[in-house]
């Protein structure tokens, strides 16, 4: 596997340690707190992360050639219960660890569709689609992250996964997430 290759299945994992810290914290929020107003793109901590589910979902389906496309956000029902929403999400995160972990470097320059609906269809590089759906988990997590802020809940720590120092920290949630740091 290439070092880019490998990169793309440890922001994989990253992105499933990420998640699950957070919806640790979402899960702790007091009663009414989940879809309470907020300030941000989305006015709720439920409805920004019922958007990353619904963008990762339409991604992982133009990454895995599923031809869905935009019809993905005409099915799709938010959640309502942050704990179903937080096994939903889990779902989709370990399908794109799969999806990452099967990666060779060929796969890194193979075109997929991307359906953008009315503005068309357009054949993107499988890296650029991976890189740009790991900055939109980022973008929005972050957002989640400062609305917590506003609640009687402490923001989790999201931003060590890759470092050294913090793995004594992350060891026992790699554990149970059935995550190996294996370099």
């Amino acid at each position: 596997m290439s070092a880019f290759a490998d990169h793309m299945r440890r922001m994989a994992g990253n992105n499933r340690w990420s998640n699950d810290r957070l919806y640790q914290a979402v899960l702790a929020l007091e009663p009414g707190a989940f879809d309470a107003p907020r300030t941000g793109f989305f006015p709720s901590i439920a409805e920004t992360l019922n958007h990353i589910l619904e963008v990762d979902r339409y991604y992982l389906d133009a990454l895995e050639e599923g031809g869905i496309g935009v019809a993905i956000f005409a099915a799709f029902r938010p959640f309502d219960d942050p704990a179903a929403l937080a096994a939903a999400q889990a779902v989709e995160d370990e399908r794109l660890i799969a999806f990452c972990a099967g990666l060779n470097d060929a796969d890194m320059e193979r075109r997929v569709v991307s359906d953008q609906g009315e503005a068309g269809r357009f054949p993107e590089r499988v890296d650029d689609l991976l890189a740009h759906l790991f900055v939109h988990q980022t973008h929005h997590r972050g957002q989640v992250h400062a609305m917590l802020s506003g609640t009687s809940v402490k923001p989790p720590q999201l931003d060590e996964f890759f470092l050294d120092f913090d793995a004594p920290v992350r060891r026992d949630e790699l554990k149970r997430l059935e995550l190996e740091e294996d370099r």
